[in-house]
């Protein structure tokens, strides 16, 4: 291997451990490490700025805004109220409901988005419980994973492999892994029970107060209520149709965030910028460029071509070293670049005589996704998650997230290559 290669995994080996050790903030150390990736020369400027995926940051930045002028309305207050009451003010029930509105979002919205939306409401509804956010919190980052799985627009791995096998339309997703992501829930939601049902204990005089609060005057601004909630209404619309419209998502959601901006003036456009987290932001783009330095040296190409030849081609073979190989790569690195260094090479191997790519398809699609869950790095949404919970004063530790996230991700894609061995490949 050549020196380059070499150099770089070690940078990535040193930042990503420091990342772990939780002793420095992990933007700063993600970003020093994209840095040096640079400054070592492993990846030149130009190339380091084409991997980073200004789409995945776009659509973050657009939904932070739309999210935090809708936040000022009550919207979210007035959720979390309903959502308590329908609960019976228990705050175990109430993590199953949240949980289970999370995955739906993350499926017909995307996995980031409806975090964005949820994460307010979490916070409303643990305040007046006066119970720990962190459990619902990161249940409910499992749940969007595990629920953006589901269709082309709830997870940017499935975004990808849409745009590049046309065959995989927006029902073949619903139609080939719905199925599976119902079962996966269906499992994991008695386990998020019996976790965490001791550390969301609450008094029945608490519960009761919830039941007691009158919802109607939640609502602080009605009018700029119906301009928030029609603008998120039509971004929303726009995600649907973003491909028939030839627009990526991160143009439907700063369209939409700046056109809310036009309707409320300047003063909200102060606010809701400093609302962004732009700590998040930077960690991604330090993460990206972290990634490009072992993807531009060829270790990443090199990894997946040698455990694909492993397998010589035989369908169960192969789709189990693709569910499994991108599901472990998902947990400890971003997933974006893993899935566009693995679509080319699932091509390759149609061209080379595997008549049936399909299972592999979905090997791939439901690898990344799940697995993205295995660690607070692996998705989007758990660094979102965690960014926002810690500026709330309730930050979510890696090694504790990783002490839930990874025997449920190992668990959900079990499940998920019994299912694929069971409907494809017999």
């Amino acid at each position: 291997m050549e020196q380059q290669a070499i150099l770089a995994i070690g940078v990535f080996l040193v930042t990503y451990g420091m990342i772990i050790a939780e002793k420095i903030h992990r933007t700063i150390v993600a970003m020093i490490g994209g840095i040096l990736m640079v400054v070592l020369g492993i990846v030149d400027q130009e190339a380091a700025l084409h991997h980073i995926d200004f789409n995945t940051l776009g659509l973050l930045v657009g939904m932070m805004i739309i999210v935090s002028i809708t936040a000022e309305t009550g919207l979210f207050k007035y959720i979390a109220l309903i959502a308590a009451k329908r609960a019976k003010g228990s705050p175990v029930r109430i993590l199953v409901a949240l949980a289970l509105i999370t995955a739906v979002g993350s499926a017909f919205l995307d996995n980031v988005t409806t975090v964005l939306l949820m994460v307010p409401v979490t916070f409303s509804i643990t305040r007046q419980l006066r119970v720990n956010p962190v459990p619902y919190l990161i249940t409910q980052i499992l749940a969007s994973n595990i629920g953006g799985t589901a269709t082309l627009i709830g997870d940017p791995p499935n975004i990808m492999i849409g745009s590049a096998v046309k065959e995989l339309t927006f029902m073949a997703f619903i139609t080939n892994l719905a199925p599976i992501v119902a079962m996966i829930m269906a499992c994991t939601l008695p386990i998020f029970v019996f976790l965490f049902r001791k550390q969301i204990q609450t008094t029945p005089e608490l519960q009761n107060s919830i039941m007691q609060m009158d919802e109607k005057g939640i609502i602080t601004d009605r009018t700029l209520l119906i301009k928030s909630v029609s603008v998120l209404g039509l971004t929303i619309i726009g995600f649907f149709l973003h491909q028939l419209l030839h627009l990526e998502s991160a143009t439907v959601a700063l369209a939409g965030a700046f056109a809310l901006l036009l309707l409320t003036g300047e003063h909200a456009m102060e606010t809701a910028f400093t609302k962004v987290e732009w700590t998040t932001i930077f960690f991604f783009v330090g993460l990206f460029v972290l990634v490009s330095g072992l993807a531009e040296t060829g270790v990443i190409a090199r990894l997946a071509a040698a455990a694909i030849d492993l397998t010589g081609g035989h369908p169960v073979a192969t789709s189990m070293l693709i569910l499994w190989l991108s599901a472990i790569a998902s947990a400890f690195l971003d997933n974006i670049p893993f899935v566009a260094t693995m679509i080319p090479m699932i091509q390759e191997m149609g061209n080379m005589g595997v008549e049936d790519l399909e299972p592999l398809w979905w090997s791939l699609a439901l690898g990344a996704c799940l697995g993205g869950n295995g660690t607070l790095i692996g998705a989007s949404a758990n660094l979102i998650a965690a960014g926002m919970s810690g500026k709330e004063g309730h930050p979510i530790k890696f090694v504790t997230f990783m002490k839930y996230g990874f025997p449920l991700m190992l668990l959900s894609v079990s499940l998920a290559s019994i299912y694929v061995w069971a409907r494809y490949l017999i």
